[in-house]
């Protein structure tokens, strides 16, 4: 069978690469206890150069698992706290009157930092969260003419509460799209849960996390995934799924070509966290929920508020999907 692959002769061996993820991997797990499921395909979206949507109720790690991840790599982190009277502006920054050369200059705002904690996104109004959207895509910014590139790696890791509490706004389908992977802690067991105790005598310890990786480490991880292979077989199972959710009499709106893109990249950068080169099936079925599950839009309940409905449908697909041998 052919496969689809790139190669790259300066790339660092795959057992280097695998080194690299399994240290960021480690590390995140120290203080996220008991969830190295949710550990694992965070990572995969950094790598895979993604966002990540941390979806639960209050006090369950979501803040913890972005500020674990952000202080294991050696770059710069902000943390916005979007609430209903955030601006655009002080997201994105603003020109300032300066008077001694009689200019504005442009200053920039929280979000021109490798990591992104965007904490309770779902808070603040359409038009904030919209503000995030050129900087998702693109890697830059634009603000009154001008364009800004971001620095690289750049990963938002937003949390969002339950659309049933109180205060919340829907997250547009746009801004949904921008998130690679979708993931819910959940409660811990109760033997995790008690390490946590343990964990907290001496205070918070993600504040003594050290950074296990620089911005150039994780930016050759970014590289190796890209040269991960993916055979034919492969490519064309991922689309026989995509194309089912198109045709599904439960959705409305079935998953876009960007949505494919984005399961193709993810399982990619799943294969290299795994120690592969190459993409399995098993791949594609691990990713599908949570990376297309938050792309659809079904007939007989509201996106907003029916992510389950959602999953149980993409679930469904995936297992009526014949598997290539």
């Amino acid at each position: 069978m052919n496969a689809i692959q790139t190669t790259d002769a300066t790339a660092p061996p795959l057992e280097d690469l695998l080194s690299l993820s399994n240290r960021l991997i480690e590390n995140v797990g120290l203080v996220v206890l008991g969830k190295p499921e949710v550990i694992r395909l965070a990572i995969v979206a950094l790598l895979a150069d993604g966002h990540v949507l941390i979806e639960d109720v209050p006090g369950v790690g979501k803040t913890l698992l972005a500020r674990a991840l952000a202080a294991s790599i050696d770059c710069s982190f902000r943390r916005i706290q979007f609430t209903p009277d955030l601006l655009p502006s002080d997201v994105l920054g603003s020109s300032i009157y300066h008077a001694p050369s009689g200019d504005f200059v442009f200053k920039p705002g929280p979000l021109f930092a490798n990591v992104i904690l965007a904490d309770e996104i779902n808070r603040t109004t359409p038009r904030t969260q919209s503000a995030l959207l050129e900087a998702m895509s693109d890697r830059q910014v634009s603000v009154e003419g001008k364009t800004y590139p971001l620095d690289l790696p750049f990963i938002v890791l937003a949390t969002q509460n339950p659309y049933e509490f109180e205060g919340t706004y829907v997250l547009p389908e746009s801004q949904l799209d921008r998130f690679m992977i979708r993931l819910r802690m959940g409660y811990p067991i109760r033997s995790e849960e008690r390490k946590v105790f343990a964990s907290h005598r001496d205070g918070e310890p993600v504040d003594s996390l050290g950074p296990v990786l620089s911005a150039e480490d994780v930016l050759v991880l970014q590289r190796g995934v890209r040269g991960v292979g993916v055979d034919d077989a492969i490519g064309d199972y991922l689309l026989d799924i995509v194309h089912a959710t198109r045709r599904s009499e439960d959705l409305h709106v079935g998953v876009s070509t960007r949505g494919a893109l984005t399961l193709y990249r993810a399982a990619q950068s799943l294969a290299l966290v795994s120690g592969r080169s190459y993409v399995i099936p098993d791949d594609i079925k691990t990713l599908a929920v949570p990376v297309l599950a938050h792309r659809v839009v079904g007939k007989s309940f509201l996106q907003a508020g029916e992510f389950g409905a959602a999953e149980a449908i993409i679930r469904d697909i995936v297992d009526r999907i014949r598997v290539p041998t």
